[in-house]
């Protein structure tokens, strides 16, 4: 099949808006101050270190710019997320998860022609090499799907070596769909294997959410009838879940690929980073807080765990680390989660926990005072859950997500001119140089 990479839209370079100067000892350092299309401006530091002999001291990176990036814009203060300058809200509304995909990876929405064919190469690389079927008999059947993931999605470079020369675009590209078709069909099969049920291959003539459902929940001896209404669910999340900016899991797969490794490690590593409860498995962390809280009876007992400074208890689902008013994801995720529960009238008590807990939240002046909403991974967990897809599925479906942000901005990274490989500095703070023979 005859197929064309398209090329992002150019931008304007970062604005010079004055310097700063830093004076240190008797030496002095101007710096420049930047200016992007939006958001914060940013100190240029790089001659500091030549100029002082400094180095910045930020843990957590919080407050400092790694990359430049035109992929995606959060502004926390007002609840704002743009992909490519799209609102988030409108995205949702109007597109499907493959325009979105395309718009990520490429800087435009697609044509008609130019989406029938993106969504054409996905469908034809969804299928897995055959032998890459005896990966999962390595794994335990209780294995956790992440895990299986992770080391799979590795493995992929062994099969696929047409997408691991870094140095080429059309390589890059090629790995990219690859790992945008290809991870929905290791996490289906991840979950079947811990069934012990066979193997569902990808349809042509479903859509991209429509096939990792079915893949999901389709047997031979019963058939799965797609529902519309939680096929378009899926497609919400994994719309909403595609990219964040340069939350950990995007810049360890940019850390990552500094360094050469090809894309298939990458992404394997941006997979391992966002298993990590504080990251993506913050929504299967909502639905072991349900448990934990067991009935509704208990809930007013929880809360006052939460607030208590001296208490370790945290309500999971709630705020975010960088929206400070509200997250814009969550309002969309409410509503359908809304419609979800309405469509399958499941009366799981777990599920009328949850909406009896964000209930007394929202209602709570404690919570309301300090913006403490429902955020986006309290409301997936919930449909994931009414849905019939277990909890440990929940990490694993949010890496299909994330994949196309991981690869859009792995590929963005190969481009900037400013590309080198990653080195943080520290503050060390250890033992000065010691003699080994006066330590006997």
């Amino acid at each position: 099949m005859t197929q064309t990479t398209p090329t992002a839209p150019s931008f304007s370079p970062p604005q010079d808006e004055g310097s700063v100067t830093i004076t240190y000892k008797g030496q002095s350092s101007i710096l420049p101050v930047l200016s992007g299309t939006n958001g914060n401006n940013v100190i240029d530091i790089r001659n500091l270190q030549k100029d002082l002999n400094l180095f910045t001291f930020d843990p957590g990176l919080g407050t400092t710019a790694s990359c430049e990036s035109k992929i995606t814009y959060i502004d926390g203060e007002k609840g704002t997320l743009l992909y490519r300058g799209y609102p988030i809200t409108q995205l949702a509304e109007h597109s499907s998860f493959p325009e979105v995909a395309y718009l990520l990876l490429y800087g435009n929405l697609p044509t008609r022609h130019e989406y029938h064919e993106f969504v054409n190469r996905l469908e034809e690389k969804s299928l897995l090499h055959e032998q890459i079927r005896n990966f999962f008999n390595g794994f335990r059947r209780d294995a956790h799907p992440m895990s299986i993931l992770c080391g799979t999605v590795a493995g992929l470079s062994a099969f696929y070596p047409e997408g691991t020369d870094t140095s080429n675009e059309k390589s890059r590209d090629i790995a990219a769909v690859h790992l945008i078709a290809k991870i929905p069909t290791i996490a289906a099969w991840a979950y079947k294997y811990s069934r012990g049920e066979p193997f569902v291959y990808p349809r042509a003539d479903y859509s991209y959410s429509e096939n990792f459902l079915n893949m999901l929940f389709a047997r031979p001896d019963t058939p799965y009838k797609v529902n519309p209404i939680l096929s378009r669910a899926l497609d919400l999340i994994l719309i909403l879940h595609a990219d964040h900016e340069q939350n950990a899991s995007t810049s360890t797969v940019r850390l990552t690929g500094s360094t050469g490794a090809h894309p298939f490690a990458c992404i394997a590593a941006g997979i391992a980073a966002l298993w990590g409860p504080a990251h993506g498995g913050a929504n299967e962390a909502v639905l072991k807080m349900l448990h934990t809280i067991g009935s509704k009876e208990n809930i007013p007992d929880y809360i006052a765990q939460v607030k208590d400074k001296n208490s370790d208890v945290r309500l999971m689902g709630f705020g975010h680390r960088v929206y400070k008013n509200f997250d814009p994801r969550a309002q969309i995720m409410k509503k359908t989660c809304d419609e979800v529960l309405r469509e399958l009238g499941t009366d799981d008590p777990l599920l009328e926990l949850a909406m009896e807990l964000e209930k007394y939240a929202l209602q709570d002046e404690y919570f309301v005072k300090r913006k403490l909403y429902p955020n986006v991974d309290f409301y997936s967990g919930i449909i994931f859950k009414a849905m019939g897809i277990p909890e440990t599925m929940f990490t694993a479906l949010f890496a299909v997500a994330r994949t196309v942000g991981w690869v859009s901005q792995w590929k963005e990274a190969f481009n900037d001119p400013l590309r080198r490989i990653y080195r943080p500095r520290q503050l060390y703070t250890g033992p000065t140089e010691r003699d080994l023979k006066n330590s006997k």
